[in-house]
């Protein structure tokens, strides 16, 4: 008997487009999830269990285009596909898992991120929708919002750093460096509001670490040094009056 597979009718990622060739307009819709494509890249480092993409086709039927979130973060779902990695993110190579986490960072042309594509989120079921304006701010809209989704809408919380147990993360804003820019970003924080490093600063806390275990050690060398030397100093006074060391 035949058996019917229907995956296996639909369309690869290799087959489907892999970018809608819009252009961004703005260097901080590439370089704000960056950064925290590379602080989850340290956090997460023994884990495989998860994907994060930024500007990358999601396509989730194969009936309507790609919808391309400036970033999306899925779980449960293989952290590399293959040696080239994904070209898209396709539903029904994943299990069906949706991403968790969808970003849009506001740009200088309005892409209806506070309309429609709540819309479109809600019905894929992405539990969190994330927006930040960096440079431009709507009225009566805060600069970060975070949505989850209850009951198939999308709910803001309050706050400008947000907990998400479901992820296991929080995220928030704050001034900070990154690439030699010093300005407002995006960062990951733990549960108490600690914010997890950047690669950046985790090297250079590493090398200020070194930095002080070598003063310490340097110090504690010339500090062995000038016992030596007093000790040599009473031995020599000793001597010099007759006195055996060895008898004391």
């Amino acid at each position: 008997m035949f058996n019917y597979n229907p995956l296996a009718c639909l369309p690869s990622s290799e087959e489907l487009p892999s970018s809608d060739d819009t252009p961004v307009d703005n260097e901080l819709q590439i370089l704000i999830p960056n950064l925290l494509l590379a602080v989850l890249a340290t956090i997460w480092e023994n884990r495989d269990d998860w994907f994060f993409g930024v500007n990358m086709g999601v396509y989730y039927t194969v009936n309507k285009p790609a919808i391309v979130p400036d970033a999306f973060l899925s779980l449960g779902v293989e952290r590399f596909v293959g040696e080239q990695g994904r070209l898209s993110y396709v539903f029904w190579e994943e299990d069906g898992i949706p991403p968790i986490l969808t970003l849009e960072i506001v740009s200088q042309t309005y892409n209806y991120e506070y309309e429609q594509k709540k819309l479109d989120y809600a019905q894929l079921g992405i539990l969190y929708y994330v927006i930040y304006a960096p440079t431009r701010l709507r009225k009566r809209r805060q600069r970060l919002e975070v949505y989850r989704l209850v009951n198939g809408e999308y709910v803001l919380l309050p706050g400008d750093q947000i907990w998400m147990p479901e992820i296991g993360l929080g995220i928030g804003r704050e001034r900070g460096k990154y690439q030699g820019i010093t300005r407002e970003w995006l960062y990951w924080y733990d549960e108490d509001g600690n914010r997890y490093l950047t690669p950046e600063e985790v090297k250079f806390q590493s090398q200020q670490e070194l930095a002080e275990s070598q003063q310490e050690l340097a110090e504690s060398q010339q500090e062995l040094a000038r016992s030596q030397a007093q000790l040599e100093e009473l031995l020599i006074k000793l001597q010099q009056r007759g006195i055996d060391p060895n008898t004391l």
